[in-house]
């Protein structure tokens, strides 16, 4: 891990986010949707998005690969042969003592500063995938002319590494495609330079709301998570400050839950229901009554415009986990009167 002395940090922030922008980057120009996570090598969450239409589940894969190849200092693929090669009783153990690495799959790889694994970053959801889209250019799914998949393209491509597949089956997937074409390295374009992604108007949204949440927070000297989550509580962008406390990434993720799922501030859960725990119990997506959650709205007809604490329909939560309870509560509050605002300039500026 980064840092001096016997007290390492894990990779910053503006790395991870770095690093997960240039994966997005190169996944719309190879047409993917999904998402894509840095886990530190503490096994804490750091940055992790999700694309539009990107299918809810992808980020918690993406996370499960990056956690083991972030803790266990080895590409995910790796990982996953030790698994099914190693004595059924000692695989049962591993999952037991390491939940967080409840989807082995390959595609995940180390992150590496001085020669020391800092963080793990990977990819997963809707069509993030080994497999060649259909009616894809055989150019694209290439790297220095040998064959390549859209999943290992875009992690290689985030980290400015050479292509190395990991799913074991590059040739095999180009052959039952392709057959025996050849393409030559120079026309070669899957790890071509990648244009800023401009198709990503919810993940554009989702980070500028989470800046406004880590902004507010930096003003009051507090340092938090946050996470943004669809209204059906799958997160679509979630942040961890360096140096805050690494469950608030837990909390964050359930108070946008609950804020999300039950249209209210995730501090009146109780007093809605009757028993928060309980209605938690109900959904699949993580849920927490305590405050630091607060829907979000869209407001007018149609599509609308998304405000923040107006009238209209949910159609995200935001969260703040990590310091006093009511301070996070004032930081999404905070975060929300933002977008107000900003949302009332661009009326003005529309007439």
């Amino acid at each position: 891990m980064i840092g001096l002395g016997p007290h390492p940090s894990d990779l910053g922030l503006a790395q991870a986010r770095a690093l997960v922008r240039r994966a997005v980057d190169k996944a719309e120009q190879l047409g993917l949707r999904g998402a894509i996570a840095v886990v530190g090598a503490s096994g804490a969450l750091l940055t992790a998005s999700r694309m539009d239409a990107g299918g809810p589940g992808g980020m918690t894969r993406a996370r499960s690969k990056a956690w083991i190849s972030a803790t266990q200092q080895i590409p995910s693929a790796e990982h996953l042969h030790r698994m099914t090669t190693i004595a059924p009783p000692v695989t049962a153990g591993f999952a037991a003592a390491s939940p967080e690495a409840l989807f082995p799959g390959a595609g995940g790889l180390p992150i590496t500063v001085d020669g020391v694994v800092v963080a793990g970053i990977a990819a997963s959801g809707a069509t993030v995938s080994p497999f060649l889209p259909a009616d894809v250019d055989p150019r694209v799914v290439s790297a220095d002319g040998r064959p390549a998949n859209p999943e290992d393209l875009l992690i290689a491509y985030a980290l400015a590494i050479p292509y190395a597949g990991q799913h074991g089956d590059d040739g095999k997937r180009w052959e039952q495609r392709f057959g025996d074409l050849v393409v030559d390295p120079a026309d070669s374009l899957g790890m071509a330079p990648a244009p800023a992604a401009s198709r990503q108007a919810q993940l554009d949204w989702a980070t500028a709301l989470s800046d406004a949440a880590l902004a507010a927070a930096a003003r009051v000297g507090a340092r938090v998570a946050v996470a943004v989550v669809d209204r059906g509580g799958d997160p679509i962008q979630q942040d961890l400050m360096d140096g805050a406390p690494v469950g608030g990434v837990a909390i964050a993720q359930a108070v946008a839950g609950a804020a999300a799922l039950f249209d209210c501030d995730s501090g009146g859960l109780g007093r809605r229901f009757g028993w928060a725990e309980a209605v938690a119990e109900l959904v699949t997506a993580p849920v927490l009554g305590l405050p630091g959650g607060l829907p979000v709205r869209v407001a007018g007809r149609g599509a609308g415009r998304v405000v923040g604490r107006g009238a209209g329909r949910v159609v995200a939560g935001l969260g703040v986990g990590g310091a006093d309870l009511t301070l996070c509560h004032e930081i999404a509050a905070a975060a929300l009167t933002a977008l107000d605002d900003q949302a009332a300039l661009d009326d003005q500026a529309a007439t």
